[in-house]
């Protein structure tokens, strides 16, 4: 049988480090749980010690997440560790991954050490570890531009040391391909104990060489890939999860390995994770982009539809993505959406499922056709949403080229009605004008983006923000068959993150 790739995602704790995609305690455990639906194998929580909030968030994720390795980061000290392993010692099968760097660069002008204190560090650190769990990962940081005689000096004594995973990553992302797989290579020939860890690699994609050197790393033996859904991560991102998965299964009779990953739930977790952290994805992205399965050419559609293999290479089932309407309407029942909820790879729970049943009922009113997206942004719009400081009671909204662009809008705050009307440059700006003086916030809007979610002049426009305040930056979402009711939900949905999010600092603190 094939060697398995085991995967290891890093959505929630590199993923999470891309400017802007910070997640709450909520949305990190969501996230986890889909993680195990789509059966990664490692879920890499976070670094605990960063943080109070990033403690917690790694301790409620290894005390109620069942199906997975739950991952902590630390460096290696004693605080880090400590730290990491009381947040992750309730967990199934915990895992605690220090890292050190080795490169000289990194020696010299970041750490001020030689290399015979590094070595002596990384030993001391993972033996410390290995009290805790038989289950420790070791980095050694930017690996691939490190003397690699050195590198293979260090994983040799982590491995005697206590270490089982041993990770080489391309921390720059520098590397060329077979470059490499050559390092790799080199690696699994010149560590003696080898054989007692497994070889890892986490890479970066500043050049867009994420993916192609991890399959070069796997085709040299390395058996564990660190990796993100839709490639998020510090600067241009980590090797995507989606891509390495479908080029594995895709390509089997080259790759000749297998990851345990369920494809199906490919789709559905790319679009969980762009909804919570206001990264889109483009259009023309791999996989996951909304043009990875379109056909414009009139020759390229008319081969697909004689027979889909002749431009298709992978079925977009596979990954979770449904090609046809669902068959709902306005008189459907709550069964029959809890149904094609759950066929689109969602668990509800109970009161969840009503606030879409409820939501499903109003968009199916005034919209003809319902489509898989427009579920799935009343999903993300109903489920994700936290409790609510500011919510939308009534708006009403005018403009045109003759005529001077106003909103009056009426927000339930702390229980109380208040309403307000605005003049801006267009209808949305007005609105926001008028959002903003009613809940008195003085943030400063980042980003705006506005989307159709299908077809036709009666689709739903989804929205996403980005606000500051503070230092602090959140992600609000929002969708709507009205594009300015939509906006006015998106920028409430973030304005409500930062209050969660203020409360949530206090509370820390305290």
């Amino acid at each position: 049988m094939a060697d398995k790739i085991i995967i290891f995602d890093t959505t929630l704790r590199d993923g999470e480090q891309s400017p802007g995609a910070s997640m709450n305690m909520q949305e990190k455990f969501r996230l986890a749980q889909q993680l195990v639906k789509l059966k990664v194998d490692v879920i890499e929580a976070g670094f605990p010690v960063a943080s109070p909030g990033d403690f917690e968030c790694v301790r409620n994720i290894a005390e109620h997440v069942r199906g997975a390795q739950i991952a902590a980061l630390a460096r290696c000290n004693v605080k880090d560790i400590d730290r990491a392993w009381e947040a992750l010692k309730a967990g199934e099968n915990p895992r605690i991954h220090t890292f050190l760097a080795t490169s000289d660069i990194h020696l010299k002008h970041k750490l001020k050490m030689s290399r015979e204190q590094v070595l002596e560090l990384a030993v001391a650190s993972v033996k410390h570890a290995a009290k805790y769990t038989s289950n420790v990962e070791f980095s050694a940081e930017d690996a691939s531009r490190s003397d690699l005689d050195f590198v293979c000096k260090v994983f040799s004594a982590v491995i005697e040391a206590g270490a089982t995973t041993l990770n080489f990553p391309d921390t720059t992302g520098y590397a060329l391909p077979d470059e490499f797989g050559r390092k790799i290579g080199y690696l699994i020939e010149h560590i003696p104990n080898i054989h007692k860890a497994v070889l890892s690699v986490h890479c970066h994609n500043d050049l867009g060489l994420a993916v192609a050197n991890s399959l070069a790393a796997i085709n040299h033996g390395a058996r564990q890939v660190e990796s993100t859904i839709n490639g998020l991560g510090e600067r241009a991102g980590n090797t995507a999860m989606e891509e390495l998965v479908m080029v594995i299964r895709t390509r089997a009779d080259q790759m000749q390995v297998h990851t345990d990953i369920v494809t199906e739930h490919i789709y559905p977790t790319s679009r969980l994770v762009s909804t919570i952290t206001g990264m889109a994805v483009q259009a023309n992205k791999a996989i996951v982009g909304a043009n990875a399965f379109a056909h414009e050419s009139g020759i390229h559609q008319d081969g697909v539809l004689k027979e889909r293999t002749t431009y298709e290479i992978m079925n977009p089932a596979d990954i979770g993505i449904s090609t046809g309407n669902i068959v709902l309407g306005k008189h459907s029942g709550r069964h029959a959406l809890k149904d094609r909820i759950a066929a689109m790879g969602y668990s509800l729970k109970d009161d969840e499922l009503d606030r879409v049943f409820l939501r499903f009922k109003e968009v199916a009113d005034v919209k003809k056709d319902m489509f898989d997206e427009d579920l799935e942004a009343i999903l993300m719009d109903e489920v994700l949403r936290i409790t609510e400081t500011f919510s939308l009671v009534h708006l009403g909204a005018m403009s045109g080229n003759k005529s001077l662009p106003t909103a009056a809008v009426r927000l339930l705050i702390d229980g109380k009605e208040q309403e307000k009307a605005c003049i801006g440059i267009g209808p949305i700006d007005a609105c926001f004008r008028a959002i903003a003086d009613l809940t008195q916030t003085k943030s400063k809007l980042l980003y705006f983006s506005v989307s159709s979610i299908s077809g036709g002049t009666d689709a739903q426009g989804e929205v996403l923000v980005r606000i500051e305040d503070e230092g602090k930056v959140v992600v609000g979402q929002g969708a709507d068959p009205d594009i300015i009711t939509a906006a006015a939900k998106a920028y409430l949905n973030g304005l409500n993150r930062l209050v969660f999010l203020k409360r949530e600092t206090m509370r820390q603190g305290n």
